[in-house]
């Protein structure tokens, strides 16, 4: 019987940004990887907080990457936030939509009118990502919430990943609204809410979901949150300082360096407990009040063994380094080393 990660659950839930691809470009072996588990039958859904593509531009534009997807497997939390407003008002009611067309589109699609001025008396906000949101309609938003209006937020990521580096994401975008307002969403639909991850188990029946994702404030909490392992992959926000320092909320079960790792013995992406002294070829010795890093390997290797010591209590500053290969990466993290 196998003993690939992967062979353990009956659903894989992506993230996309970070994980899959990187704005429009396929991250190397997302395809080939998400390619195998549609061979094999794997039961596959994306889930997205990026408010700014419909299900089906989503499945096309992974489709032209040449990552297998149907609309049917994507939930985005554009359309999320349109349900969730199209079950609290009534047919036709205005709603005030600070973000992308495709928002606009699924507003529109619950029978709900789409409307950008204070004056169309929107009894609704719902805010998330568009590359063109300016202060104007950020201002329309701020007017209309202080009249009354409810206030949704597809999500709250502060950034979005991108080939040039981190880029603002929609919670830089409401963190204007909150400054403006002095208040927060009144909801906030997408991760780490765990509602998309919930309604991806649902769809496809699965007793037993993975999620994988770059980023512990979103894919690895609202995993924690709706009570899903979850793999933290490092192709996107996420690095190893990052995951050294999670709270317990947004620590994940699994760590590796691509999506390759599904594929991978489980145990070789599980997190150590605080008594692991190797993995891979790196070794761990206590040394005074430090922890000594000693050895070479695979980086990931390092970060699994490390997580386990540093999570019970050992500071990320005291871990050292016993070899010239454990000085680079320590340093490569942004730790002394």
């Amino acid at each position: 019987m196998s003993d690939r990660l992967v062979d353990g659950y009956d659903l894989v839930v992506f993230d996309l940004d970070g994980v899959v691809y990187l704005i429009d470009k396929p991250i190397p072996g997302a395809a080939e990887a998400v390619g195998a588990l549609h061979a094999e039958g794997t039961a596959i859904a994306y889930a997205t907080n990026n408010a700014s593509r419909r299900a089906a531009d989503v499945a096309a534009l992974l489709t032209g990457m040449g990552v297998p997807a149907a609309p049917d497997e994507v939930l985005t939390s554009a359309g999320a936030a349109a349900v969730l407003l199209a079950g609290d008002l009534p047919a036709g009611a205005p709603v005030l939509v600070v973000g992308a067309e495709a928002l606009r589109a699924e507003v529109r699609e619950q029978g709900l009118t789409p409307v950008e001025r204070l004056e169309d008396a929107p009894v609704a906000v719902v805010q998330g990502y568009g590359p063109d949101v300016g202060w104007r309609i950020l201002a329309e938003a701020s007017l209309a919430v202080r009249g009354g209006a409810r206030w949704i937020a597809t999500n709250t990521d502060r950034t979005l990943p991108s080939p040039r580096g981190p880029l603002p994401g929609n919670g830089s975008l409401v963190s204007v609204l909150r400054t403006a307002l002095d208040r927060d969403p009144d909801v906030i639909v997408g991760k780490p809410s765990p509602a998309l991850f919930q309604a991806a188990a649902s769809r496809s029946g699965a007793a037993r979901p993975l999620v994988v994702g770059d980023r512990l404030d979103t894919d690895i909490e609202g995993a924690v949150g709706a009570g899903m392992d979850s793999l933290l992959v490092l192709t996107g926000v996420t690095g190893p300082a990052d995951l050294l320092a999670a709270p317990p909320a947004r620590r994940p079960v699994y760590v590796a360096a691509d999506l390759s790792g599904l594929f991978a013995p489980a145990e070789a992406a599980r997190l150590l407990p605080a008594d692991a002294e190797a993995a891979g070829g790196w070794r761990l010795a206590d040394d005074g009040g430090t922890v000594r890093l000693d050895g070479d390997g695979a980086p990931v290797d390092a970060l699994r063994l490390l997580c386990g010591r540093v999570w019970n209590g050992v500071a990320s500053g005291d871990v050292r380094a016993g070899s010239e290969a454990a000085r680079e990466l320590l340093t490569s993290w942004g730790l002394p080393g």
